[in-house]
């Protein structure tokens, strides 16, 4: 597993994270979530060795990340900034990642390129955004790592393409079982990815649970709207949502029997988030 260990990160008079204590296990897809200066980037590059920590310690396997190339081999860090020399084409930086990790799959890598229609002998400071992208998250799922992170993977992908990465991700993850950790602000999109959830809120971290056991924490009622504001009266509301003469509630607390003109549903993961982090 990844371990942070009373991690604390500090940039002169700001505090990122502040004694820090979570595990990232063997064989989970996490979501990684936070508002904007969570901190959720910050710990993605500690984890990886490009931040220091000012106190505490993070290990990968029992082994330290700081200058450790064993550990640092593990892990494959996709981030949101593009490190490589605008003038180098797709394909050097695909021959170039098979010397730093050499299970890199290069058929795989190629695979992927034609699936997402990106050109390998194309030069990386040539192409847009939302193919930068695309050949950094190639980069990543061919590494052959046994830790996957993703920092904010679709910037700049269209639907089509943010769809075809998580299929291509949940294949990935069940033909070579490994660690994915999603940093993202789509909540919405990976809530049926992720089987773990580990929530920032002013670098500390504030709720870390299965998702199904989120799941669990409330529910969500739909149906003529004066049927469900009447029966919602006295519940713990999250939030609402409405639509010409329907509604949608989202109730934190344990289910109760609803009447038949209601439709229950699992807790919408991303209006617990909304709740617990603006509270």
């Amino acid at each position: 597993m990844i371990e942070l260990k009373n991690v604390t990160k500090r940039f002169k008079e700001v505090t990122a994270l502040e004694r820090v204590n979570v595990s990232f296990e063997s064989n989970h897809i996490y979501g990684l979530l936070g508002r904007n200066g969570a901190g959720k980037s910050t710990l993605l590059n500690l984890v990886t060795n490009r931040l220091f920590p000012t106190e505490g310690f993070v290990c990968a396997d029992d082994m330290p990340v700081i200058d450790n190339d064993k550990a640092l081999s593990l892990i494959s860090y996709m981030g949101e900034d593009t490190l490589y020399d605008p003038s180098i084409a797709v394909r050097r930086i695909f021959e170039w990642t098979k010397l730093f990790y050499p299970s890199f799959d290069m058929d795989y890598a190629y695979g992927l390129a034609k699936k997402f229609s990106l050109d390998p002998k194309k030069k990386i400071g040539k192409l847009s955004t939302g193919y930068r992208s695309i050949a950094k998250l190639i980069l990543t799922l061919a590494s052959g790592a046994a830790y996957l992170l993703f920092d904010e993977p679709v910037l700049g992908l269209d639907a089509n393409h943010r769809q075809l990465f998580y299929d291509e991700l949940l294949k990935r993850y069940a033909d070579y079982p490994c660690t994915v950790i999603l940093s993202t602000h789509l909540i919405e999109e990976v809530a049926g990815i992720i089987d773990r959830v580990v929530i920032i809120k002013d670098g500390g971290i504030l709720l870390e649970r299965d998702t199904e056991d989120i799941q669990k924490m409330g529910f969500t009622v739909s149906g003529p709207r004066d049927a469900v504001a009447a029966w919602c009266e006295d519940k713990n509301i999250l939030g609402t949502q409405e639509l010409g003469g329907l509604m949608l509630a989202h109730i934190l607390g344990e289910r109760t029997d609803t009447p038949p003109v209601l439709t229950v549903t699992p807790l919408d993961l991303q209006q617990l988030f909304i709740h617990l982090t603006n509270s």
